[in-house]
């Protein structure tokens, strides 16, 4: 599965950058693929180690903020492995061609 997610901190001022820092840190150390933008985190894996990945992600930031938003997509597709690079990757190729 890929689960993009978006944590915000919320009661801690505008600047939230060191807090979604908190959150990317964990699902970057989580050893899962993932990817970061401007909007979401995406992260792979199974059901329960990409659930694991986002609520430590969410426990990493209420630990600083006195509330959390949390955003979340999920696409489950059985036998899918390499979604996050191979589902650009066709979209990239169309739009070469």
């Amino acid at each position: 599965m890929i689960v993009a997610f978006s944590i915000t901190p919320l009661g801690v001022g505008e600047e939230v950058g060191e807090y979604v820092a908190d959150a990317v840190r964990v699902v970057r150390e989580s050893g899962l693929p993932n990817r970061t933008d401007a909007m979401f985190t995406s992260v792979e894996g199974d059901w329960d180690e990409v659930m694991d990945v986002v609520k430590r992600a969410v426990a990493a930031v209420e630990a600083r903020a006195p509330r959390v938003s949390l955003v979340l997509k999920a696409d489950l597709r059985p036998g899918v492995t390499d979604g996050l690079e191979s589902k650009v990757a066709t979209v990239e190729r169309y739009l070469a061609g």
